[in-house]
């Protein structure tokens, strides 16, 4: 299910979540995280459980659920899991893959990492938890 990204970033190039990264900042994410392809209907993240992980959606669509109630769908572009790293609190929604997803991996330190070096990135995540919290 994991693959280490090698030298090539062009899969991520496309993805909304880093327009405008240089080719330097692209490869640095790649460098950080894990290339994952999953099948429809496996569980990416699970109601209640530890954040240790969260993935950017680079193909496919999912379900966000909570208490089994489906509450929105996630696309590419999107971020999943990241809010349990960064209020350190458990997962508060299941996610499952409707479509086969190739995503980028990030465990958490990966994830400070990134919104450490990248300020793009912490300003996109930022933006993703305030358009989240707004609809909640």
């Amino acid at each position: 299910m994991f693959r280490k990204s090698g030298k090539k970033v062009d899969w991520l190039a496309d993805v909304s979540f880093f327009e405008g990264f240089s080719p330097e900042q692209l490869q640095r994410v790649a460098n950080l995280g894990d290339e994952v392809d999953v099948d429809a209907g496996t569980v990416l993240v699970d109601q209640g459980d530890p954040g240790l992980d969260c993935y950017v959606v680079v193909e496919g669509t999912a379900s966000v659920l909570v208490a089994g109630e489906h509450i929105a769908s996630i696309d590419e572009g999107s971020m999943i899991g990241e809010m349990a790293l960064v209020d350190h609190r458990p997962r508060n929604a299941t996610v499952v893959a409707d479509t086969p997803m190739r995503l980028l991996r990030l465990k958490a330190s990966a994830f400070r990492t990134l919104l450490d070096e990248m300020p793009k990135a912490s300003e996109r995540v930022m933006a993703l938890l305030t358009a989240r919290l707004k609809r909640s």
